[in-house]
């Protein structure tokens, strides 16, 4: 697990809109909402975990919908039922405790760049052209090869599919992180945020946002 840029929170997908910049210009957002939590669950160290990150947990559940182990470790740490658990591993974990609960508006602020992480939109078992964009074959003319894949190899040398050959599979539905993305607007009194451009996910998806990572500025060139 990498070295995030700093602390970070969990989120969950709205939507998307415009926003109408100062200026006139529009901008495509995205609104990120916080439901409850944000709470920090357990805070490893070097000494007691051989690396140091801080535990967050996010979301409120009721008391059925956890195991007895998740509900014992959550109220060792004398949090709420939770049903996200996440680590932000940081160089530093001074200051942090069990059940701190962490604000947005001290970690962020408009304007800051920001990395949001999250599952992408599964669309299922796709083609080439859908999948990896391939181009389809002519319509007319006598053509048997429409949307085909076409050739995947040569035959008796290698006599196999090399590895790693773009083809029809699953498609989506894996984790994906956009970096460097501007935070536009925090209103606090809805709780939410928009962070311009598009974001992993439907509306609802879980979404962790963490400092946008730029080297000598907020993490080491090495």
């Amino acid at each position: 697990m990498s070295v995030e840029a700093g602390i970070g929170l969990m989120a969950t997908k709205l939507g998307m809109m415009s926003f109408f910049e100062s200026d006139g210009k529009v901008v495509p957002v995205t609104v990120v909402g916080f439901k409850e939590g944000n709470i920090v669950t357990q805070v490893k160290t070097q000494a007691t975990d051989g690396y140091d990150a801080v535990q967050v947990g996010y979301r409120r559940v009721r008391d059925r919908k956890l195991t007895k182990p998740e509900m014992g470790h959550l109220e060792k740490a004398g949090a709420i039922p939770m049903r996200h658990l996440q680590e932000f591993r940081l160089q530093s974990v001074e200051g942090f405790e069990a059940n701190q609960k962490l604000v947005l508006e001290e970690l962020f602020k408009e304007g800051d760049l920001v990395d949001v992480s999250g599952t992408t939109i599964g669309k299922g078992f796709q083609g080439g052209i859908k999948r990896h964009h391939f181009k389809r074959g002519l319509m007319t003319h006598g053509s048997k090869s429409h949307r085909a894949l076409g050739s995947i190899g040569a035959g008796t040398t290698p006599g196999r599919v090399y590895k790693g050959k773009k083809m029809p599979g699953r498609m989506g539905g894996t984790k994906r992180k956009i970096r460097k993305l501007k935070i536009v607007k925090i209103d606090k009194e809805l709780n939410v945020v928009m962070i311009k451009g598009a974001l992993p996910g439907k509306p609802g998806n879980l979404l962790r946002i963490t400092p946008a990572k730029i080297v000598g500025v907020n993490i080491p060139k090495n």
